[in-house]
């Protein structure tokens, strides 16, 4: 046994959550988001909550999921850590005439009581929290016993997935935090929730990015997409133009489009856990 000790650093995860904050609070995601609309309404029809259920989304952006459960009579409670992204959500849900409570919470620290809710949600929001352990106990303590926790997030394989990698080749990550995309991996989800769950259904989706072309799209999330509009920021010229046109290459690679437009395929998993105890 070596006489030296081997020290392990533990990431500084409020000094990460404060920039990744500031990331998703700068561009304007609610015009990025929106569009992932349809990934929520299949999550709660996939999860047929009966009306009245309590619901708890977590990392809720500007409210996708927060809404497809309202508009199903659902008692939702949508929170983010990201205050502008609430409010846009509580815009959007104003302009329905959808009754949805909103709160400023942490994902790793939701201030709420054991077992308040019925079904605790998340559509590609949850998997960004850098303390994904904590992150995922947050979760199972908010669930009732017999509650359901249901989620979308992007596979690594995805394009989404290879999108993370290629701003990671280009701007280092933060020390000791682990890819986001490992939400989207049946071994990871059984390790986090299998002990404590009677039932785990993942299903394999694809959600289609549609732009008129692959120049647009890079433009677009440059202007509006925060990890994006921050990585670029952080880049001189030349890493800027180097990061483009690697996603530009990632696109050409996945475009199933014919017509010079973008249209790609991104793989997710949709996961319904049903907590035992």
């Amino acid at each position: 046994m070596d006489m030296m000790e081997k020290i392990i650093k533990v990431p500084e995860y409020a000094a990460i959550k404060e920039k990744q904050n500031a990331a998703w609070g700068s561009g304007n995601y609610a015009l990025i988001g929106s569009t992932l609309q349809l990934s929520g309404e299949e999550l709660a029809q996939r999860m047929d909550l009966k009306p009245g259920s309590e619901v708890l989304d977590v990392a809720a952006g500007n409210g996708n999921a927060s809404l497809a459960f309202a508009r199903r009579w659902c008692n939702v409670t949508s929170t983010d850590y990201v205050d502008t992204l609430l409010l846009n959500g509580q815009e959007r849900a104003l302009a329905e005439g959808l009754d949805i409570h909103y709160m400023l919470a942490d994902a790793e620290n939701l201030m709420v009581d054991y077992g308040t809710y019925d079904a605790v949600v998340s559509t590609f929001g949850v998997m960004f929290a850098p303390n994904q352990k904590k992150a995922a106990s947050e979760l199972l303590r908010a669930c009732k016993r017999g509650g359901k926790i249901g989620m979308a997030n992007w596979t690594p394989e995805g394009f989404i997935g290879q999108l993370f990698k290629i701003i990671g080749k280009h701007v280092a990550p933060p020390l000791g935090v682990k890819s986001p995309a490992l939400w989207g991996t049946g071994n990871w989800i059984g390790q986090q929730f299998g002990s404590v769950s009677s039932e785990i259904v993942i299903i394999e989706k694809q959600f289609y990015f549609r732009y008129p072309s692959p120049k647009f799209f890079v433009d677009f999330f440059r202007k509006y997409y925060g990890p994006v509009h921050k990585a670029f920021l952080t880049l001189n010229k030349d890493g800027q133009d180097a990061l483009e046109k690697d996603i530009l290459e990632l696109i050409k690679d996945l475009n199933v489009a014919k017509d010079g437009s973008m249209k790609v395929p991104s793989d997710y998993l949709e996961i319904v856990i049903t907590k035992s105890k």
